[in-house]
C-alpha cells in the first residue's frame, strides 16, 4: 500500500503553511509513518471485524472521495475525454489490486517484509527502464534481498502471505507504467486521473465487495475514517508539499526509508521483530532503491 505518482502542484496554501518550515525529508518521513501506522492499525484492529479484502476496499473508497473532493476533476471545462476516462479505469483497477494484495499480505506477514518484498516491482521497472550498470545491480539486489525474506516467510508457513506481497510488487508494477500514461494524458494531471481511477474502480467492483462490507458499530466506523486519513489523505497532501521543495530524484532517494519506516512501525504497534535474514533483505532492498534513484533519476514511486 503506497502512494500516488504526485506529479501534480500543491495548493498555494500548503506553502503558507506552518510545513514549510519542516524540513522536507522530516516531512516525508512523517507521511511514510502515517502511511505504515494506518496500515498497522488495519491489521491490529480491523482485520479482527472484517475481511482484508473489505477493508481494503473501503480504503480506495474513501481515498477516492478524498481526492475527488481535493481535485474536484469534473468541473467546467475539465470532463476527462473518453480515453482518458479508460485509462483511469485501468489505473484505478491495478490499484485496487494492488492494495488488495498488500492488506491480505500484511494479514500474514509482518509490516516491513511485505513492504520490502512488494518494492522488487517498481525497482524492476526503474531497473529495466535504465541502461547503465548501476540498474542491473540494483535489480540483483533487490531480488536477493526478496529471496532472503521470502525464505523467512516460507519458513514461518508464510506461503500464500508471500504469494500476496509478490502480487502486490507486480501490480505495483503495473500500476507505474499505466500511471506515466495517465499523467501524460492532455485532459487530466496525475493526480485527477488518480482520483478518476480509484473512484471509477471502486464502483466497478463495488457488486463484488458491497455484500461483503460490513460495518457493525461507530467503532468500526471510526476506525475505518482513521485509516482512511492516515494511509491516504495526510500521506497525499505531504508528497504534494515535498515534490515542490526537492528534485524528482531526491525524492525517489528518499523511498528508501519506506521499508525501513514499515518495519519499525511493525515493531511499534505489532510487536513484529525481525530476524537477521529478514534485516538483510530489508537492507538488500534499500540498497536496490538508492541504486535506481541515484544519480538524477527517478526511480520507484509511491502508490495510493
Amino acid at each position: 500500500m503506497n502512494r500516488p505518482p504526485a506529479q501534480d502542484e500543491s495548493s498555494a496554501a500548503s506553502h503558507r503553511g506552518g510545513l514549510h518550515r519542516v524540513p522536507a525529508p522530516v516531512l516525508f518521513i512523517l507521511g511514510g509513518t502515517s502511511m505504515y501506522a494506518g496500515a498497522a492499525l488495519a491489521v491490529s484492529s480491523l482485520f479482527t471485524l472484517m475481511a482484508p479484502a473489505p477493508v481494503a476496499w473501503l480504503r480506495s473508497l474513501l481515498g477516492g472521495v478524498f481526492l475527488l473532493a481535493w481535485r474536484r476533476p469534473f468541473g467546467p471545462g475539465r470532463w476527462p475525454s473518453r480515453r482518458d476516462t479508460w485509462r483511469s479505469l485501468w489505473f484505478g483497477l491495478f490499484l485496487l489490486g494492488m492494495n488488495l494484495a498488500f492488506y491480505e499480505a500484511i494479514h500474514a506477514l509482518p509490516l516491513g517484509t511485505v513492504v520490502a518484498i512488494e518494492f522488487l516491482g517498481p525497482v524492476a521497472v526503474a531497473a529495466l527502464g535504465g541502461k547503465g550498470p548501476l540498474q542491473r545491480i540494483a535489480l540483483v539486489c533487490a531480488a536477493a534481498g526478496v529471496v532472503l525474506l521470502a525464505g523467512v516467510s516460507l519458513e514461518g508457513g508464510s506461503l500464500a502471505g508471500l504469494l500476496w506481497a509478490l502480487a502486490a510488487g507486480v501490480l505495483w508494477a503495473g500500476y507505474i507504467v499505466l500511471g506515466k500514461r495517465v499523467a501524460g494524458a492532455a485532459g487530466l494531471s496525475g493526480l485527477d486521473g488518480l482520483a478518476v481511477g480509484m473512484c471509477l474502480a471502486v464502483l466497478v467492483t463495488a457488486p463484488f465487495f458491497v455484500w461483503f462490507v460490513r460495518v457493525p458499530d461507530l467503532h468500526t466506523v471510526m476506525l475505518v475514517l482513521i485509516l482512511g486519513l492516515t494511509t491516504s489523505a495526510v500521506p497525499y497532501v505531504i508528497d504534494q508539499i515535498v515534490l515542490r521543495r526537492v528534485h524528482a530524484s531526491t525524492f525517489s532517494i528518499m523511498q528508501a526509508l519506506l521499508p525501513a519506516t514499515a518495519l519499525l512501525m511493525g515493531v511499534i504497534f505489532l510487536r513484529q521483530v525481525p530476524h537477521l535474514a529478514e534485516l538483510g533483505g530489508l537492507a538488500l532492498v534499500t540498497l536496490a532503491v538508492v541504486l535506481v534513484s541515484w544519480p538524477g533519476r527517478r526511480g520507484p514511486v509511491r502508490a495510493a
